[in-house]
């Protein structure tokens, strides 16, 4: 299991201890939104994986499938590393904001376009650690 970091941790314990299977975590920490409420489209990868994901099953972990551009992009990322089968999984998708064409494999809940924070989403660093999801009124 490869989670997206930082806004899926959350989501990946939690997701990890229902699954009976053996399995490997791994992280990787990309960033696209940095201080602001919308991605800024570009995708920087913080840290790489750890392991060697060639000719392993590997299901990719985000929180949220929002424009569609970050995992898109990641999926390509990790696909060249030559998995022997590569899955997305989602917490949350926003179907509405989608600009590109991409839909996770297994998605938790759909949500409108609104601004979340919570069980590990945040707002510039901040919210994570609520205990549930919230809408982020504009100010």
């Amino acid at each position: 299991m490869v989670g997206l970091l930082k806004g899926a941790f959350v989501f990946v314990a939690d997701l990890i201890r229902d699954i009976d299977l053996p399995l490997k975590v791994d992280f990787l920490w990309v960033s696209s939104y940095g201080q602001s409420m919308e991605s800024s489209g570009s995708i920087k990868v913080v840290k790489d994986l750890d392991t060697d994901v060639e000719g392993k099953d590997v299901l990719l972990v985000d929180d949220i499938l929002d424009t569609g551009l970050t995992l898109k992009e990641i999926y390509e990322f990790l696909n060249f590393k030559n998995p022997a089968k590569l899955k997305t999984c989602v917490f949350l998708d926003k179907k509405g904001r989608r600009v590109v064409d991409f839909e996770a494999d297994y998605v938790g809940f759909e949500v409108p376009n609104k601004f979340l924070v919570g069980y590990g989403l945040d707002w510039g660093e901040m919210g994570r650690n609520l205990p549930g999801v919230y809408s982020v009124e504009d100010q």
